[in-house]
């Protein structure tokens, strides 16, 4: 990862794009860290990935598979824009 607030991901084709960190978190259920993020500025379209923090190479994202994570990210992502309108 980059800094503590962009990402830059190297697509299939080897094109650097890179976007904003929406948030991060380890899920005690499932013992994974995933990162939220978005293309820069108001977009409201995310994206979601696995990562190792342990990684030294920068990082590599893994795609989140089952219905079982994409829910624990939906409702981690949720209550962290909940509490965001709720401070503005």
């Amino acid at each position: 990862m980059g800094d503590d607030k962009t990402l830059r991901v190297i697509d299939e084709e080897g094109n650097e794009h890179d976007y904003e960190i929406v948030l991060t978190f380890k899920s005690d259920k499932t013992q994974k860290n995933y990162v939220v993020y978005k293309e820069p500025g108001d977009s409201d379209e995310v994206f979601a990935a696995i990562y190792n923090e342990e990684d030294t190479d920068g990082g590599r994202l893994m795609p989140i598979e089952s219905d079982e994570e994409w829910d624990i990210v939906e409702e981690v992502l949720n209550t962290f824009l909940e509490e965001e309108e709720g401070q503005e």
